[in-house]
């Protein structure tokens, strides 16, 4: 028995230590629940969050505005983001950038590239040979690639969720444009992997925006889909999207609400950027028509000038979508000139008509690739700031042929709020309502490889093939497989985009390289030659198209498979019923996967949901050179060769092979041909010969085509750059708060030394003194203080602060008196009257002891003593001195008597009565009936002041009530004295009123 003790005790101990870890696993992880989204505009971005008691929320900036400039100033020695960036425009605009995510994952030869400098030719854009993209070069010493800019602004963003959510974030789903390709949405990644996010997913803003919509009328999603078009014209460009809902069936939440996004069309160029353009544009030759014939240079040579320009064209497009006119003013546009200027919305629509003839373009694409007609779509919702100008409404609405536009969404918020409702989704730390979201492939692609055949005898030649792996406005995520039957030596294979004659001529151009990456396979023939017996199935390549619609390729595999046979073993009766047994409850081909140590690899078609339709020519069967691409869900092998037991039946054997399998033998337990059951000789001579399966991982060599990605040095050294911006940018916060807060001291010190209340309790020389100090450090603070480090002003504060304490400390416990003084005071008169009142027990009912209520006596007697002590001395004392009545000590004198009363009470609610003695009779004594309810001892006498009903003071809980008059007596206990103490009357001394002081 001992040693079953000894023995269990080790495992409580590792219980409570497993427990421990747990829990503090659990406490870490909650401070790190909270997710958020960045719905990255052009022009703004808007942050959301996440976090357990607050359920989708737009953060607020530092301005505590919900909507932030995408605007970044970089300078040699302070960085400003969002609206204090924006406002650095006009001071500084070569630091000053903007719209830089047009540049993301463009080479320099780019047309967007030259369109950027048209617009912005304050910005110094340099060359990166190695990369072929560009750069701001903000000085000689100081220059950062777009994707650098774009981390500093992420992690900006980041900041604002963190102060708003109170607790460090690392994971985010960030928006960008469906339009973005393979390059800049890997552009998009490393930027966030320099600013340390974990990107849970790139959504696309119209998915994040049709989700939000969704999301909040899930109850009028049904088994009939609804089509509907969401138009986004932003600042930068413009994107019409259409979205089906309807409900399906799902295999882990049953019928559950979905999105399947149908049809895409867009324009880069298409936004309320370019109409400010033209406005400014027309502003500056305003400008310079009124000072023509003064000399006077063309005001477009002046980036400041122009930076005021772009802003007053921005306030005056708004002003217009409302008000037939207004008039655009600037004061001081340039040497010292005003500008004022009427214009007219009249104007504005004619200078922009080319624009609005573009409104419809994105419509009509988006209908093609849904292959849909204008009837079909149910609604059509506006999206974006840019679609509150009259005419493009007017336009829009005259193309899609409705009645209304639909205005029944936050235009600028509903990214945000669908890409935070993904990532919460996406979160392992919350539980949210399922919403099926399949977005769309824009731009297909294909595998293309080439081999050579032989068409004649003696005459081979090269062939060329293309296998579509992802096509166009299929859905996404999901992950392929191609295989490549005819090779037995090492080869090389091309991923490149489809076909994109859906893309016009300048969209082409803007597109940059249509070709991806070039495969290098290496040791496919090494794997022929170590399995020479085995039967090879094909090179299969595993694709994933991931949630952000970025492409990868997982690994490459070469398959081998062989027909083995078991050696037969006797089984006993006890074997072949477990065996049985097993069958029905694990499945019997596991089981010899399991004997060999074998992987099975399984090779399955990820369909559409239950109820949604499928692309067309999605599972098309291709067979040539190479298998059809399929969806493949299973896991990534280990490197090392293994054998797996092939049990993926008839349908698996024809896909690999191309022939229908033989029929097998009859399985164990059936009858044979003659209706004989078979004996156990003839069971194992039936017994059919299993596939065994060997896989070899083939090393992979990536030729990036379209934009080389950062190495990791280079990414490590720009993350490192960034770091180091961020630690300075909180140095200088953390000696701006520092100054800050002496300053502040020396003004406030200074007034309330002017105070009656400070002046009462000290003398003109300590003022003086404290003054003169004061003034001291404030004229070292003007003069040295822009060279002071974060130390030294806080050593100065730590100076100053300890020279004001004595005098600080005096008016403090002052103002604490009368409040303190009569709580105590109120104490001692309730503590009195509850010891009055116990006294006055019976004996026989008496549940207190004599030494408890000697006890409290004595507390509240020395309490009454010391009050009237220390209150009489305070009196004698000069206020400038230090006090000797101080607040700390009457609320310790408070909770010690507090204590004493608290446990009295505590044991009147809990004792247990005692029965009463019993009479000659046989029966309990009864008190008289006239008896009062103080000699019956039904209850406490309640302090001075109160009600019977009435709760004793600090007790809220406790209620006083009456006993019948026939119930039994309560039993005596308490704490056991060491001595008893005579009983001694209690009663009030003398005291001093509190205003004596």
């Amino acid at each position: 028995m001992a040693a079953t003790v000894r023995r269990q005790r080790p495992r409580r101990l590792a219980c409570w230590a497993l427990m421990a870890v747990l829990l503090a696993d659990l406490l870490a992880l909650s401070d790190t629940l909270a997710v958020m989204s960045v719905d990255l505009g052009s022009e703004s971005m808007k942050v959301a969050i996440v976090k357990p008691g607050v359920p989708m929320e737009i953060v607020l900036n530092k301005e505590s505005r919900r909507k932030t400039p995408v605007t970044v100033t970089l300078k040699e020695n302070e960085r400003f983001f969002g609206d204090s960036a924006a406002s650095m425009a006009i001071k500084n605009p070569k630091a000053t950038l903007r719209y830089f995510q047009h540049l993301l994952g463009k080479q320099e030869n780019n047309p967007h590239v030259a369109l950027y400098r048209a617009r912005f030719p304050e910005h110094e854009l340099g060359f990166d040979p190695q990369r072929q993209t560009v750069y701001f070069q903000i000085s000689p010493q100081l220059q950062f690639s777009p994707e650098e800019v774009l981390s500093m602004l992420l992690n900006y963003s980041r900041s604002l969720a963190e102060d708003f959510a109170e607790q460090p974030i690392k994971d985010a789903v960030i928006t960008v444009p469906a339009f973005f390709n393979q390059a800049e949405r890997r552009a998009v990644l490393q930027a966030a992997h320099m600013a340390g996010l974990k990107v849970l997913q790139l959504i696309n803003d119209n998915t994040a925006t049709a989700l939000s919509y969704g999301v909040f009328r899930r109850k009028d999603i049904n088994s009939t889909a609804q089509n509907v078009m969401f138009y986004d014209m932003g600042a930068g460009s413009t994107v019409c999207t259409i979205v089906t809902y309807q409900t399906v069936k799902t295999k882990d939440a049953g019928m559950q609400p979905q999105l399947q996004v149908r049809g895409v069309g867009f324009d880069r160029t298409l936004g309320g950027l370019e109409m400010e353009l033209r406005l400014r544009e027309h502003l500056a030759g305003i400008f310079n028509e009124q000072r023509k014939g003064q000399r006077a240079k063309d005001v477009r040579e002046n980036p400041r000038a122009m930076a005021k320009l772009l802003r007053e064209a921005n306030r005056l497009k708004t002003v217009l979508s409302a008000n037939a006119d207004h008039m655009a003013q600037i004061e001081g546009l340039m040497d010292d000139v005003d500008f004022k200027a009427k214009v007219t919305r009249a104007e504005f629509e004619e200078l922009c008509a080319d624009l609005f003839e573009r409104v419809p373009g994105p419509v009509q694409q988006a209908l093609q690739s849904a292959e849909m007609k204008l009837d079909e779509i149910e609604q059509v919702i506006l999206v974006g700031g840019a679609t509150r100008v009259p005419k493009v409404q007017e336009v829009l609405l005259k193309a899609v042929g409705k009645e209304e536009l639909g205005k029944n969404i936050n235009a600028d918020e509903a990214a945000a709020m669908g890409a935070v409702y993904q990532a919460a989704a996406l979160s392992k730390a919350f539980k949210v309502k399922p919403f099926v979201v399949r977005d769309a492939v824009i731009y297909p692609i294909l595998v293309e490889f080439t081999r050579e055949v032989e068409e004649e005898p003696g005459v081979r030649s090269l062939k060329h093939n293309k296998r579509v792996l992802f096509c166009r406005m299929g859905p996404y995520p999901q992950r392929k497989v191609i295989t490549f039957n005819r090779y037995n030596h090492d080869f090389n294979f091309h991923i490149n985009y489809g076909d994109l004659g859906f893309l016009g001529p300048e969209d082409l151009r803007v597109f940059g390289s249509q070709n991806l990456t070039t495969v290098k396979l290496k040791g496919v023939g090494e794997s022929f030659k170590k399995y020479p017996d085995y039967e090879s199935k094909g090179i299969k390549a595993h694709f994933n198209l991931d949630e952000s619609g970025v492409l990868s390729l997982d690994r490459v595999e070469s398959v081998f498979e062989t027909l083995v046979e078991d050696s037969p073993e006797e089984e006993s009766t006890l074997t072949k019923l477990g065996n049985t047994i097993s069958s029905l409850f694990g499945g019997g081909t596991t089981q010899d996967t399991k004997e060999n140590g074998t992987d099975t690899v399984q090779e399955e078609e990820e369909g559409p949901a239950e109820g949604s339709k499928a692309e067309p020519g999605e599972q098309a069967v291709l067979r040539e050179e190479a298998e059809a691409p399929t969806e493949d869900t299973s896991p990534p092998p280990p490197p090392e060769p293994k054998e797996d037991a092939a049990t993926e039946g008839e349908k698996a054997a024809e896909k690999d092979n191309g022939e229908k399998p033989e029929a097998q033998p009859s399985e164990k337990g059936e009858a044979g041909a003659e209706g004989v059951p078979p004996t156990l000789e003839e069971e194992k001579k039936q017994k059919p010969a299993r596939k065994q399966r060997m896989v070899e991982e083939i090393g992979v060599e990536l030729v990036v085509l379209d934009l080389p990605d950062l190495r990791q040095d280079e990414l490590a050294r720009s993350a490192q750059k960034l770091q180091d911006l961020t630690l300075r940018d909180l140095e200088k916060q953390e000696r701006e708060k520092a100054a800050n807060s002496l300053e502040a001291f020396i003004f406030e010190t200074q007034d309330k030394l002017y105070q009656p209340e400070y002046q009462e309790v000290s003398t003109e020389e300590q003022r003086e003194d404290i003054s003169g100090r004061l003034r001291a450090t404030s004229t070292w603070l003007e003069d040295e203080g822009f060279g002071a480090t974060t130390v030294m002003l806080k050593e100065k504060l730590a100076e100053l602060r300890k020279l004001c304490q004595g005098l600080f400390f005096r008016v403090e416990e002052r103002k604490k008196w009368p409040e303190r003084l009569s709580a105590l005071d109120n104490l001692l008169n309730h503590s009195s009257m509850f010891l009055m009142g116990a006294r006055l027990i019976p004996e026989m009912d008496q549940i207190f002891t004599e030494v408890e209520m000697t006890t409290l006596e004595k507390v509240i007697n020395e309490t009454w003593a010391w009050k009237n002590a220390t209150v009489a001395e305070q009196a004698k004392l000069p206020a400038t001195e230090k006090p000797v009545l101080l607040s700390k000590d009457i609320e310790a004198k408070m909770m010690a008597l507090d204590r004493e009363v608290q446990y009295l009470l505590n044991k009147a609610k809990f004792a247990k009565p005692r029965p009463r003695p019993k009479d000659k009779n046989g029966t309990r004594a009864e008190p008289p009936l006239n008896a009062s309810a103080s000699d019956q001892g039904d209850k406490v006498i309640p302090p001075a002041g109160q009600t019977e009903d009435a709760k004793p003071i600090s007790e809220p809980e406790q209620e006083t009530r009456s006993e019948p008059a026939d119930s039994e007596p309560l039993e005596l206990g308490g704490p056991a004295a060491e001595s008893e103490q005579k009983e001694q009357p209690t009663g009030q001394k003398p005291t001093l009123k509190n205003d004596e002081l």
